[in-house]
């Protein structure tokens, strides 16, 4: 957030400064410390009569390198904002009492992270908690007495052997850490604490918190009352060995009063996301299947609440449905993704759709993934987060006639008066099987067609996720410094249906989604404006396995930045904080079970053919793609006298641009081995 004090400077300087410096302030472009002084909205929560919404303010510290997540009021009708509190705390999870008087949230206003009750009409806000541990999932009862919550309650550690008593004084090393669980790590937390989540109430007004979900399983995601205030509705994987069944989840009722458990569902694969609508008559949630599969759709259903009767809504709609909220007694909003954009629509329960907008999007700043959120009023209006190509998310609100008006303009101030490239739309078939692919890509600013410009091609991380004509602060860089940056949804991405996911089942990494870069790249060619000695190649995660996997196949590229990378599957799987899904979903059994089948998928099994310059980039704390993994591919290059180079980035985990400044980093470097090597 930026703030600028009031100040007096001689006229005729400040006219001189001013007549000096426009002409440069006019075609200025994106610069890396503009990073810093970006802003987005995320999170925005309409209130119950559609007055006002509160949302989070996402901003950047230049002299903490940190984020900070501030929370403003919007008044509707008068389209004016103000922050709701002044100061540097950090705020999350604002949700309104179903009165509309009260705004909770969670805030280390205290210091540590605990639960506020704001009350609007008196200006006021209580401290209502003590907790020791995180606080997610934070839901008001609809009477309004109190606040449900989930929160890590922990267990003993295992311990196998009795150690002798240390004297008073003595210095011994630190104890051992014994594990015994399947799933013991998790990227950017490290090593998992021992307890299980579970459900708490909370008086809304202070007090005690009382657990109400008892077991050795883990109770979280989204809580839903019942009408009455009696009871809550939520998703859990109670099953003995869940951790091995990570697929499964059921619908589960817990009672306020005697903490009565009852199982709402039973059928296979996971149901989650419940919802009621107002009057308490119908509950609305996700399902999903257990198909060892890498990509399924999430599907709407409606429980009749008296019958428990199950209804499956638009069973044959081909896109993933998300975020299920009632506008009425027979309409719901819902979110899904569509050839790379994430659209706002309304659902009836007999499964009639109708788009509202399709720029709900801009609450991811580094790359161009499809993103954003919203909340829905019972009179039909809806707060969403409204990104463009040349805008993160700005607060906007939309009605079921489809009226849009945009709320706020977070980032004028910065990027008004600055050239930005334009993002255009390219469609093409690949070489491979001439399956139709979409792909975007962006033009320097001042743009010359007659002129031949460098290209980097970068491609998405998931691999079942999706770019889209969506803002970019790293590609807005790449396009500022001279590239045509081009980007594509390759076979596998997400938002196009089951059909189009699952082309790469088992082909992550492939010649199939090769070929599918590859011809984008010569569809560019064709285009007249790039120039095809000078091609480079970029990607993070299942982009950085892409890419390493690419440099096998082809020596088109002047120079690659593998990001993040997968090189050796055979022993990922089994280092990652992520095999316990991964491999019973994406690989046709155990990794010694199918030595061939991992081989042919690492790019270390093409590292002979490689000869394009490689850096190599990754968090020393990542445990999705561990620094083992890049440690591999750059030892082997090295030994192959390659040009190459190892960037490791300290502290950081597989969301490597976390930080401003690594973001900045991970761009500035990849500037400039593409400069060192350009033509």
């Amino acid at each position: 957030m930026r703030f600028f004090s009031n100040f007096s400077i001689p006229l005729v300087l400040l006219v001189s400064v001013v007549s000096t410096s426009f002409s440069a302030i006019a075609t200025s472009t994106f610069e890396a410390e503009d990073i810093f002084s970006l802003e987005y909205a995320s999170d925005p929560q309409i209130s119950p009569d559609g007055s006002k919404i509160v949302y989070i303010r996402n901003s950047n510290d230049i002299m903490t390198d940190g984020k900070n997540k501030n929370l403003w009021l919007v008044d509707v009708k008068s389209k004016k904002q103000l922050p709701l509190f002044s100061d540097d705390k950090q705020y999350s999870q604002p949700r309104w009492s179903a009165d509309g008087e009260k705004i909770a949230f969670i805030s280390n206003l205290t210091g540590s992270y605990q639960v506020h009750v704001h009350y609007l009409k008196e200006n006021r806000t209580a401290l209502i908690s003590q907790l020791q541990s995180g606080i997610g999932s934070l839901t008001w009862s609809p009477n309004g007495k109190w606040l449900a919550f989930t929160q890590l309650v922990a267990d003993k550690a295992t311990v196998i052997a009795k150690m002798p008593k240390k004297p008073k004084g003595a210095k011994w090393s630190d104890p051992v850490v014994v594990i015994d669980q399947a799933y013991y790590q998790a990227d950017g937390r490290g090593l998992v604490k021992p307890g299980y989540k579970h459900i708490f109430v909370l008086p809304s007004e202070g007090g005690t918190p009382r657990q109400i979900t008892q077991g050795d399983f883990h109770h979280r995601g989204k809580l839903s009352w019942t009408n009455n205030s009696e009871a809550i509705v939520f998703s859990a994987n109670r099953i003995k060995d869940w951790e091995y069944k990570s697929l499964e989840g059921n619908l589960y009722q817990v009672t306020l009063a005697d903490s009565k458990l009852t199982q709402l569902t039973d059928e296979p694969g996971k149901e989650f996301n419940p919802v009621f609508s107002e009057d308490g008559k119908k509950l609305a949630f996700l399902s999903r299947s257990n198909a060892l599969n890498p990509y399924r759709n999430s599907k709407l259903n409606v429980m009749d609440w008296k019958t428990k009767k199950v209804t499956p809504v638009a069973t044959d709609f081909d896109r993933s449905v998300s975020a299920p909220q009632w506008l009425s007694s027979s309409t719901l909003a819902i979110s899904f993704d569509d050839f790379g954009k994430r659209k706002l629509a309304t659902i009836t329960t007999k499964g009639k759709i109708k788009t509202l907008t399709d720029t709900l999007s801009g609450t991811t700043l580094g790359r161009p993934y499809i993103s954003g959120n919203f909340s829905a009023s019972y009179d039909g209006v809806i707060a969403f987060t409204h990104g463009t190509s040349s805008r993160p998310a700005n607060v906007a609100m939309v009605n079921t006639r489809k009226k849009l008006v945009q709320l706020t303009q977070l980032n004028e101030d910065l990027l008004a008066h600055k050239t930005l490239g334009k993002v255009h739309e390219i469609n093409y078939k690949s070489s491979f099987d001439q399956e139709p692919i979409q792909g975007w890509y962006i033009t320097p600013p001042n743009f010359d067609p007659k002129k031949k410009y460098p290209l980097i091609l970068e491609i998405h991380g998931g691999p079942h996720l999706a770019y889209g004509p969506h803002f970019s602060a790293e590609l807005q860089r790449f396009a500022a410094q001279g590239y045509v940056v081009f980007y594509d949804n390759h076979r596998g991405s997400s938002s196009y249906g089951e059909r189009f996911a699952m082309l790469l089942k088992y082909k992550y990494s492939s010649k199939e989604d090769f070929a599918d870069h590859n011809s984008g790249v010569d569809a560019m060619i064709d285009l007249g404006f790039v120039d095809k000695e000078n091609l480079f190649i970029a990607g993070g995660s299942a982009g950085g396995i892409a890419t390493a996997y690419a440099i096998g196949l082809t020596d088109r590229f002047s120079a690659a930045v593998v990001v993040k990378p997968v090189i050796n599957w055979l022993s990922k799987v089994l280092t990652a904080d992520s095999g316990l899904g991964q491999i019973p979903t994406q690989f046709p059994g155990m990794p010694w079970e199918h030595v061939e089948h991992y081989w042919k998928r690492s790019p270390m099994s093409l590292v002979g053919n490689v000869t394009t310059p490689t850096m190599l980039m990754t968090g020393e704390k990542d445990l999705r793609t561990p620094m083992a993994q890049t440690e591999q591919f750059y030892q082997a290059l090295k030994l192959r006298k390659i040009d190459t180079v190892l960037v490791k980035v300290p502290g950081a985990p597989h969301g490597i641009a976390g930080k401003p400044s690594r973001m900045i980093t991970k761009i500035e470097h990849s500037l400039a081995w593409f400069e060192k090597y350009k033509k």
